[in-house]
């Protein structure tokens, strides 16, 4: 079970629920990183006192310097203070909430000194997942699934046999705010009907993605590289709910599914106590009050950005990283009301058509195809 943790993205939605979690376990705190917060970031490091804290910018760490200047905590900045963070003695988890490619390095890092990684950042499993699931069972670390779905899939592998009997992962999908909309329908959306998630509280780049079904996409790939199971052995089933986070189905037909409340502290917990489980502040799941359970296909054709990600998945390579950058770059511009929800998808199918796709054995190769990706998606609405 964890004793020390580091957290990366701390202000962020995962990273404060993080942070509950830590006080009810009584956990120490030994580091905290941020994107700009600088107000939310002194808030914590007055109450939690870690060794260090990191800002992505020059200018917010210099900022926090100046009002921690009381306390004897070490500021640093951007993907250097990141990879100390994650390298730190000091730390036995490392939990990474950071959004986006931010998190792939200190990951990578963090496996290299043999810490538990609570993975909250997807990405660095879609973009390099082969070359993390390598170095991981190289150096001896844990990766414990913190998404809801991974973590679902997690607990229901936990003593449930071998891999090898394993006949589908099933990923469930609240459908996010749009379920059953319409093409001309979804034509006409904005970012304000975009960021109103029917079941789960996230921040705005994920709850866009949950919107536009490319999350569950980016699972499904994630989802291939944590359990070495092939695009073919994983389905998208839609579970407006939210009570069944996930299942598996296993040779002899039988289905296992975890089920509780839509609350992201009990993965959060379950990555840091594993293998015990202790008392959650997630409350309990009342049966008799649920409503009737209910399943769909998904809509490729209204959500083309889950049927991009569907295929990405089958070519492999940097066509993953490809398909993330250009979907962050897309993401970006939707939420600063630049482009059309239309367009987020329009402009990851024309990065995947654009960029010749190559092994992805490397993290220079993986950055790059990433950097080509974003080029593509920010030149053609750059107009």
């Amino acid at each position: 079970m964890t004793k020390r943790v580091a957290i990366l993205g701390s202000t962020g939605s995962i990273g404060r629920q993080t942070l509950d979690v830590c006080d009810l376990l009584s956990l120490q705190v030994v580091a905290l990183t941020a994107g700009t917060n600088v107000d939310r970031m002194e808030a914590q490091c007055r109450k939690y006192r870690p060794i260090y804290a990191v800002m992505a910018e020059e200018s917010s760490a210099k900022e926090l310097k100046l009002r921690l200047g009381d306390l004897p905590i070490t500021v640093l900045c951007g993907d250097e203070g990141l990879i100390r963070v994650a390298e730190m003695d000091e730390a036995d988890t490392v939990v990474t909430a950071v959004v986006g490619m931010l998190g792939l390095k200190p990951t990578l890092a963090a496996i290299r000194k043999k810490k538990r990684i609570a993975l909250a950042n997807k990405e660095t499993l879609v973009c390099a997942g082969e070359l993390v699931m390598a170095e991981a069972k190289k150096y001896g670390a844990e990766i414990i699934p913190v998404d809801s779905e991974h973590s679902a899939i997690f607990q229901c592998l936990m003593n449930s046999g071998k891999r090898s009997e394993i006949l589908k992962l099933i990923l469930t999908c609240s459908g996010g705010p749009f379920f059953g909309y319409s093409k001309d329908q979804l034509e006409m959306v904005t970012k304000e009907d975009a960021l109103k998630h029917p079941n789960w509280k996230m921040g705005p780049k994920i709850t866009i993605d949950c919107a536009t079904l490319m999350n569950k996409g980016l699972e499904v790939i994630e989802a291939m590289r944590l359990y070495s199971v092939p695009v073919e052995q994983i389905q998208v089933v839609i579970h407006r709910q939210s009570n069944i986070h996930s299942m598996v189905e296993f040779c002899d037909g039988a289905v296992m599914a975890q089920m509780g409340t839509p609350d992201m502290r009990l993965p959060i917990q379950l990555a840091l106590t594993y293998p015990n489980r202790l008392p959650s502040p997630a409350g309990q799941l009342d049966l008799y009050s649920m409503a009737d359970m209910t399943f769909h296909r998904p809509d490729l054709d209204a959500f083309p950005a889950l049927a991009l990600a569907l295929e990405t998945a089958k070519v492999g390579g940097t066509a993953c990283p490809v398909l993330n950058g250009a979907n962050e770059a897309a993401v970006g511009l939707f939420l600063q009301k630049k482009i059309g929800f239309y367009d987020i998808s329009d402009g990851v199918k024309a990065a995947l058509d654009t960029i010749p796709v190559a092994q992805a054995t490397d993290l220079e190769t993986v950055l790059m195809a990433d950097a080509k990706a974003r080029e593509i998606v920010l030149k053609r609405y750059s107009s």
